[in-house]
């Protein structure tokens, strides 16, 4: 998989993924990710890409020939349009169930905006999926930008060791994973609990889906609307819903 992010801060983003699991990924080539300077298509002499709003207000708009120009060379770069994707506050919030589909593409760009944001018409002319990573505003794409493409990285062949390290955790099944323990067997005189220490392969994982049904139910019950349920699972909430 490719994926380009277009951006103003293209060290920042480079930084970040040439780091632990991702950068391992890269250096390998089981994923190429590339980071876009916008400022490298601005027609203005001084490297600008912002400029006031219209109407007035606080802020700086980004200007939209920079952004089009620059996608426009990826995508002739490419040879096709990859998926493009603007993470903004307005965008629909990303979940790990449309982590795992990004994942299946083989090209996405990600378009950071920064200061109050990109002047509307390129928007309307680059139609980009907008997504949120949540209720709350960031000074730029940029954070968002990386968490979007780690969530997508680690979910491709090869890039964890081992796919149950994924497919067990928080979301991935729209259960919360269960908890988790390490040496020592005591610390603080609280201690690992014995059925992890038992070696009945059997009995952890069942102690382990009953955690992870318990935590969810109590943290975020509205993901067991989405949740594939056995009937042996259905059967346990009920118990702890009496109890």
């Amino acid at each position: 998989m490719r994926i380009d992010i277009l951006t103003l801060f293209p060290q920042m983003c480079d930084t970040v993924m040439s780091e632990s699991i991702i950068g391992r990924a890269r250096k390998s080539g089981k994923v190429e990710i590339n980071c876009i300077d916008i400022r490298d298509y601005t027609l203005d002499k001084h490297r600008r890409v912002d400029d006031k709003p219209y109407g007035g207000g606080m802020g700086m708009v980004m200007a939209p020939q920079p952004i089009y120009d620059c996608f426009r060379s990826l995508c002739e770069e490419i040879g096709a349009r990859p998926h493009l994707i603007y993470l903004t506050p307005q965008g629909k919030t990303l979940t790990q169930e449309r982590v795992k589909e990004l994942a299946e593409l083989d090209n996405i760009a990600l378009l950071c905006g920064h200061y109050e944001g990109i002047d509307e018409r390129v928007i309307e002319e680059l139609k980009p999926e907008e997504i949120s990573v949540g209720d709350y505003v960031l000074t730029g794409g940029e954070l968002p930008a990386l968490i979007v493409a780690d969530s997508v990285s680690r979910m491709l062949p090869g890039v964890l060791s081992d796919d149950e390290c994924f497919e067990e955790e928080s979301h991935y099944n729209s259960l919360l994973e269960h908890p988790q323990y390490t040496h020592p067997s005591e610390w603080n005189g609280r201690e690992v609990p014995e059925v992890l220490l038992s070696g009945n392969h059997a009995k952890v994982d069942e102690w382990r889906r009953q955690k992870s049904l318990e935590r969810t139910l109590s943290r975020r019950p509205d993901l067991l609307e989405k949740a594939e349920l056995t009937d042996k699972d259905i059967k346990y909430l009920t118990k702890l819903k009496q109890d």
